[in-house]
């Protein structure tokens, strides 16, 4: 994907009005979105975008004291900003916003449901079974083997995910997950390879593998720490890639994503690719994947921000 040419920056820039950048909120992954939004500031402004941080306390009446924009950047993640409850205000309102929708945040929120979207669309993804404090691990393990997958139903950055590779570890996972969501799935591990698939007004970025030392890429994984590799280009060859990127933009599509996004896999011994999650509102941190793979396309930050701020245009033109 070519980064914007300096005539279609200008545009977009000039077209961008006065822009809020919402972040924060109330989920687990607060902090993560604060790094997010203020790094997302920083670019728009550099660009010469009137761009103001606001930090939402989670609430309508907070979003509402929130006046004055053309359009807002969701920089938000988790609950509350990322499973379409901030979309879903800003459509009453009549403001356009990046990304996903009302519906397809809500789809990809919710891992269960994400499943059941995606199995429905004839879209591999690894199998899976809900459980609770009272399940017969025996029975999880007679469906999935072991090791296998605990993660809570509606959460992201990797919180409450854990790898049961023993029948007497199910109960403290469930636990566990069971902080985070009443609803938790456990899932077949698949072992092999890590890629993430990032995705720009409709359009694919270089795929990343991921490397870590630890179990599974878990949230120290992905922000504590700098033992984690990634690695792009990938590795795939370029034909391996390119049936990658056409799954991703299927499974994006599937969960009416729109604007942005990305799409995580894990490839198995086969080479075959298991999609694990759609992220509508990924990280935007000098840890995130997103900048990583636009980099390696020849973008700038603020040319990949400026772009994902374009797409709310398309969001103001059907209004």
């Amino acid at each position: 994907m070519s980064a914007p040419s300096r005539h279609e920056f200008d545009a977009m820039v000039r077209a961008a009005g006065r822009v809020g950048v919402l972040m924060g909120g109330r989920s687990g992954e607060r902090e993560v979105s604060l790094k997010s939004g203020t790094a997302v500031t920083a670019a728009l402004r550099n660009a010469g975008i009137d761009a103001t941080a606001l930090d939402w306390a989670g609430t309508l009446e907070s979003l509402l004291a929130f006046k004055g924009y053309d359009r807002y950047f969701i920089a938000l993640h988790g609950r509350g900003g990322e499973d379409g409850q901030v979309q879903a205000a800003l459509d009453l309102l009549g403001v356009p916003y990046t990304g996903t929708g009302v519906a397809g945040c809500a789809i990809a929120m919710d891992k269960y449901r994400t499943k059941l979207a995606w199995l429905g669309a004839g879209l591999p993804t690894p199998p899976y079974k809900v459980v609770d404090a009272n399940t017969d691990v025996q029975s999880v393990i007679a469906e999935l083997g072991l090791p296998f997958i605990i993660k809570p139903g509606r959460e992201g950055s990797s919180l409450g995910v854990a790898k049961v590779s023993l029948a007497d570890d199910f109960g403290s996972a469930v636990k566990a997950a069971l902080a985070y969501d009443e609803l938790v799935i456990a899932e077949r591990y698949i072992k092999g390879g890590e890629y993430t698939l990032s995705i720009v007004a409709g359009q694919t970025l270089p795929m990343i593998r991921l490397e870590t030392p630890h179990e599974i890429y878990d949230y120290a994984a992905k922000y504590l720490v700098d033992t984690t590799s990634y690695i792009c280009p990938c590795g795939l060859s370029a034909a391996d890639e390119a049936a990658a990127a056409a799954l991703g933009l299927r499974a994006f599509e599937a969960l009416d994503g729109s604007g942005w996004g990305r799409v995580d896999f894990m490839r198995d011994a086969q080479g075959r690719m298991w999609l694990i999650e759609l992220n509508t509102v990924p990280g935007m941190t000098d840890h995130s994947l997103v900048p990583m793979a636009a980099r390696q396309d020849g973008w700038t930050f603020e040319q990949l921000v400026v772009t994902i701020l374009a797409s709310s245009r398309a969001r103001e033109v059907r209004e």
